[in-house]
């Protein structure tokens, strides 16, 4: 398990946080939801994605970019716009509301407008939860962008495919295809000539440290040591001392306890009928007193305490979307 896997393994796209809208101009979508994390691509025409306080985004057509939230964002024809703004989120857009078609999992060509053609949009907000992906959404700005013809252009293609028709199991491909977007384009915004992504996603490429990494989070309930680690990768214990301190900036053992303290956090929340001293072994503690002493110390309060202030996922409000289907979590408006 490298790092970034570990950390947006519990981002995925969900049912009814999908849309996809063919837009003639005049348009204004105001995304109000303040999702973690949404994702926008333009499949077809262009627009301006303008973010709260925010200097607006061009989007021109195959390229994606990421909001991060909680703010609200808005997506226009242009800055400036006359078209008055519709409120996407609870429930999508409908003719109705402004004559945008905006409708989960389903695609309308739309009308010619002002003869510059319709502008394809699809959107997938995720629902991010939990302290393991708020390490992952620490390291992002509110806005970012990739490019046409990237590593996520094959995506787009399955995607242009996909909202084209409508057969049993799109929305299931769709979410998939989301996530496959969103990890394409995460790294290559990492990837970026001159661009300065978090500590860790450079020293995952390290032969030393980053397989020192991969071992800690394969393995992070084991009796790591730094000697330990130094043997498994094969070389001196000052060596991965020091290589790991200056790729990673902190030591080891500290990047080690962090990240269980991550883990024991989110299984605090989850499992409700775990005792602190299970949570302590399952993180690699065999004394629950030194796991709460830990966790205090990472966390600013013992783990009983922050089990009774967290809320947890299954406490969040459901919504229903509004072609009648299943329910879908509301989105936490914190980031992580």
């Amino acid at each position: 398990m490298d790092v970034f896997s570990d950390l947006i393994r519990g981002v995925r796209a969900h049912g009814s946080l999908f849309g996809s809208s063919a837009l003639s101009p005049p348009w204004a979508l105001h995304f109000v939801d303040g999702a973690p994390l949404t994702l926008c691509t333009v499949l077809t025409g262009a627009g301006w994605i303008v973010p709260e306080d925010r200097p607006p985004e061009p989007l021109r057509a195959r390229e994606t970019v990421v909001v991060r939230g909680p703010a609200t964002f808005t997506f226009v024809d242009e800055v400036g716009t006359r078209a008055e703004p519709v409120a996407c989120g609870e429930h999508c857009a409908t003719p109705e509301q402004g004559g945008t078609r905006h409708r989960l999992g389903w695609n309308d060509r739309g009308g010619d407008g002002d003869g510059r053609g319709p502008t394809t949009l699809i959107v997938g907000a995720y629902p991010v939860h939990g302290e393991i992906s708020r390490r992952l959404l620490d390291a992002l700005p509110v806005v970012l962008r990739a490019d046409a013809d990237g590593t996520g252009d094959a995506v787009l293609d399955h995607l242009a495919a996909e909202v084209a028709v409508d057969t049993p199991g799109q929305q299931v491909v769709l979410d998939r295809l989301l996530d496959w977007m969103l990890v394409c384009t995460l790294r290559e915004w990492f990837d970026r000539p001159g661009g300065e992504p978090p500590a860790w996603w450079a020293a995952q490429r390290d032969p030393v440290v980053g397989e020192a990494l991969r071992l800690l989070h394969a393995e992070p309930a084991a009796p790591w040591t730094v000697a330990a680690l130094a043997e498994c990768t094969g070389v001196s214990r000052s060596t991965l001392a020091k290589r790991f301190a200056d790729l990673v900036g902190e030591p080891p053992l500290t990047y080690l306890t962090r990240w269980r303290m991550a883990l024991a956090a989110d299984l605090l929340v989850e499992r409700e009928a775990a005792t602190v001293a299970a949570i302590a072994r399952t993180v690699g503690y065999s004394d629950p007193f030194g796991f709460s002493a830990a966790f205090k110390r990472v966390r600013g309060a013992n783990p009983s305490e922050f089990r009774r202030t967290a809320a947890p996922a299954s406490a969040r409000p459901v919504r229903r979307p509004a072609d009648g289907g299943r329910p879908a979590e509301v989105p936490d408006p914190r980031p992580g």
